[in-house]
């Protein structure tokens, strides 16, 4: 394989994302992803189209990661298999992504919740890059391989270490995101916060479930920042999981906030319930930083300021990783080239 033809290949599948959005084409392609799983609206299709597009498919981008590690391919071609989750669409395209400019080849098993994207960016793909309709196969069972990525619920992890924890493997369970807040938040701060918890309706790991706050803080701002969403996560779905959520919350008598979409309680646990955001107060750094190497096997990522380097991605940047952002802090690439 061609390397630097090949990194040609993904960043020209970039730019083509970019013009079939602008020019409406891949309206039907958003819609049918929306009919088969309502979760999926066109908003958030297209944010992770862009998303992919601007962060995984730029040329500069995929060379400077590469050059990590000095351009090396397997030395021997081997057969992965890729178990790809459906919580947020497209969530499985850079595993894939590592399989093939790794030099192996890639057995995918789509997850029935995103099936239509997926396979989308792989025809086009191989429009761009013929030479790699070898190596990508979608498979309605697995079979024949040699190592293992699966991506899950930690639920689905233990039967993905039953079944494949003989294989190399990398097995991921869930994990959400926090973010820090001090107190001190701009309106716009709180504002693209609001992204990090709203986009997707909250089903990503990357989705700020959970706020680490000052024992002062105030949340009538941040709530009031918030409304903007408001349009956001109209949906009958979210809203159903909101007022049984409320209804829990009233039944129980337990304190919560309510901006009318949004429920916000206190709450040790980082994952919430969908139209549910958790917070935990601190009282200085030490404790804060106690509390979060308490969760780290937990946390994906560490949204705030980050100027007492504790924070990792900037607001409203939970839903943009770059290349080297790896799932759960493995490097899938390493793994990749030691099989």
């Amino acid at each position: 394989m061609n390397l630097e033809h090949t990194i040609d290949g993904f960043a020209q599948l970039g730019d083509l994302i970019i013009r079939e959005l602008d020019a409406k084409k891949l309206d039907p392609i958003l819609s049918s992803a929306y009919h088969h799983n309502p979760w999926f609206n066109e908003q958030f299709s297209i944010l992770a189209l862009s998303n992919i597009a601007n962060h995984l498919l730029r040329k500069d981008k995929l060379s400077t990661w590469l050059e990590m590690y000095h351009h090396n391919a397997a030395p021997n071609s081997k057969k992965v298999a890729i178990i790809m989750a459906g919580n947020i669409p497209l969530v499985g395209w850079h595993d894939l992504m590592c399989v093939l400019l790794s030099g192996h080849e890639a057995q995918i098993k789509l997850s029935s919740k995103d099936e239509i994207l997926p396979k989308y960016l792989i025809e086009k793909l191989i429009e761009l890059l013929p030479d790699l309709k070898s190596k990508i196969h979608i498979a309605e069972r697995l079979s024949s391989f040699d190592a293992v990525i699966a991506t899950g619920s930690s639920n689905t992890s233990r039967y993905f270490d039953y079944y494949f924890g003989k294989y190399p493997h990398i097995i991921r369970k869930n994990r959400s995101s926090v973010a820090i807040l001090n107190g001190n938040e701009t309106n716009h701060q709180l504002y693209l916060l609001g992204k990090d918890i709203f986009s997707y309706y909250g089903l990503g790991c990357r989705n700020v479930n959970k706020i680490y706050v000052p024992a002062s803080f105030d949340f009538t701002n941040m709530l009031d920042n918030f409304q903007s969403y408001d349009a956001e996560v109209d949906f009958n779905k979210y809203d159903n999981n909101y007022t049984y959520q409320k209804s829990i919350m009233l039944i129980n008598k337990i304190p919560h906030l309510d901006n009318g979409f949004l429920l916000v309680k206190e709450d040790q646990n980082i994952a919430s319930a969908v139209s549910v955001l958790h917070y935990e107060k601190y009282n200085n750094l030490e404790e804060l930083k106690a509390n979060l190497e308490r969760d780290k096997e937990a946390i994906q990522c560490i949204v705030g300021d980050s100027h007492h380097g504790i924070a990792n991605v900037p607001f409203g940047q939970s839903q943009s990783p770059e290349l080297w952002d790896y799932p759960d802090g493995v490097d899938t690439f390493k793994f990749l080239l030691s099989l």
